[in-house]
């Protein structure tokens, strides 16, 4: 379990208002995610933050959960309309979450729960409330579940407005050739890496390593594990930092599960464990194929392999990321689990106290708390009805036919996840219904458009 202090960069309100009185923090960002996990929120002077907002909070429209990805407000949804006039939700910082934003000058960022003002209640659409509602069933159970996220992106030498110009055609990527793990690599995209990974330190979010990955300019940029809670608020953090980094040097990041056919995509890999009584709940002494492990660990891996195909939206958000599911590309088609094998949607890694699920299916344009709400809620169904894994599998995965495969597009996981009784009675039928009418209308969205490939192969020769 994580028992280590609190990180450096992390703040009470008495460190903050030492910092406002000398003045090296004037600016604090108050903010949330919305379903695609994009950050939304208010700059707010440190000083009215610490008189007012700190202990009252602060409100923002409640289409922020309704709005596309364009920021238009979206019909259909029952929780925020043009009936209902479209009002406002409590935006209440966790002051628990109050630390340094080391990437940006003189500010501070707190992140919120959304609430709804007329009940006192958590909004639950809202994707840290979803998360919270987890954990809540966990620690009833007497769990505490740790988490890390490792993601995946890449790099590139424009800015993202001339990239958006551009059509975000013929970017000058990060590297070259495929460089994984070469230091070289590492050393050329230093200036933006070697940055982040200070101002994430800096910022009470420490830092394990970044690398090469093996796309032309990807990269990964590791955090180290901590409550689940607080990784998926980490995670948000870490994306928003490496943006602002690259911005600020004229350069552009990506979190897209699938850039280019012809790259490697980009994953978030999600490892996730139970601790109860200042121990892993998952260690243990009983087999399960070349692993010892605890019946928790068995029933909760159970859990999650069984209902991914009913929570998959959850996992893989976009039309994109789909795309990333290709055999022979680092990225999972298949649910099945293996130990130490990169080949398996579930990779299962480390012995005793480090053992862990390694869940490979989220891409990087993951919405954390989403990822996490659906994987914990499978894994204590798995354990609360000692659901079996399948067997241990041995070999290429994706050479597997007879495995179950994952879904194959936004689509036709959009309806399994309507149809789920199981989605249903978890996380409620508002809750359900409202992200089913988000992925559907991103499935129209994309269904609507006409693509650089349908130009290329229908222009002329049809």
């Amino acid at each position: 379990m994580n028992l280590s202090p609190r990180p450096p960069g992390c703040l009470t309100l008495e460190e903050l208002q030492a910092r406002f009185d000398e003045g090296t923090i004037d600016t604090v960002l108050v903010g949330f995610t919305d379903l695609y996990g994009r950050l939304a929120g208010k700059r707010f002077d440190a000083g009215f933050f610490l008189e007012e907002v700190a202990d009252h909070g602060t409100h923002g429209c409640d289409y922020l959960l309704t709005v596309d990805m364009e920021m238009e407000p979206v019909s259909g949804y029952e929780f925020a309309n043009w009936e209902r006039g479209y009002g406002d939700v409590h935006l209440v910082p966790d002051l628990a979450t109050l630390r340094h934003a080391a990437w940006l000058d003189r500010t501070a960022v707190v992140l919120c729960n959304v609430v709804d003002d007329s009940t006192g209640d958590g909004v639950p659409q809202a994707p840290r409330v979803m998360l919270g509602g987890q954990l809540e069933t966990a620690a009833a159970l007497g769990f505490q579940p740790q988490a890390a996220s490792e993601l995946e992106y890449y790099l590139f030498r424009t800015t993202y407005r001339d990239a958006a110009a551009a059509g975000y055609h013929g970017l000058p990527a990060g590297g070259w050739y495929l460089e994984d793990y070469q230091l070289l690599h590492g050393s050329r995209d230093e200036d933006i890496h070697g940055s982040a990974r200070r101002h994430l330190a800096a910022s009470g979010i420490p830092v394990e390593n970044t690398k090469g990955e093996w796309g032309l300019g990807q990269h990964e940029l590791n955090i180290r594990y901590a409550p689940m809670l607080e990784m998926a608020d980490r995670h948000v953090l870490l994306k928003q930092c490496l943006k602002e980094t690259a911005d600020a040097a004229a350069a552009a990041v990506t979190f897209m599960a699938k850039f280019d056919a012809e790259q490697a995509g980009s994953s978030c890999h999600v490892h996730i464990s139970l601790w109860k009584d200042g121990a892993n709940a998952f260690a243990g002494n009983e087999s399960l194929g070349p692993i010892q492990c605890s019946p928790a660990f068995r029933w909760f891996l159970g859990g999650f392999m069984h209902r991914v195909p009913e929570l998959m939206p959850l996992l893989a958000p976009t039309v994109n990321s789909y795309k990333r599911f290709q055999s022979g590309s680092w990225a999972p088609t298949r649910i099945a689990w293996s130990h130490d094998n990169r080949t398996a949607g579930f990779r299962v890694v480390g012995h005793d106290s480090s053992l862990r699920v390694e869940c490979r299916i989220p891409g990087a344009d993951c919405n954390p708390y989403l990822v996490y709400s659906a994987a914990l809620a499978a894994g204590l169904d798995g354990i609360a009805n000692q659901v079996e894994p399948p067997a241990h599998f041995d070999g290429d995965v994706y050479q597997a036919d007879d495995v179950p495969g994952v879904p194959g597009t936004l689509a036709e996981a959009t309806e399994s996840f309507a149809a789920s009784e199981f989605a249903r009675a978890a996380f409620g039928e508002a809750v359900v219904d409202h992200y089913v009418h988000f992925f559907r209308t991103e499935q129209a969205a994309y269904d609507r458009s006409v693509t650089d490939w349908e130009r290329q192969r229908y222009f002329e020769r049809i």
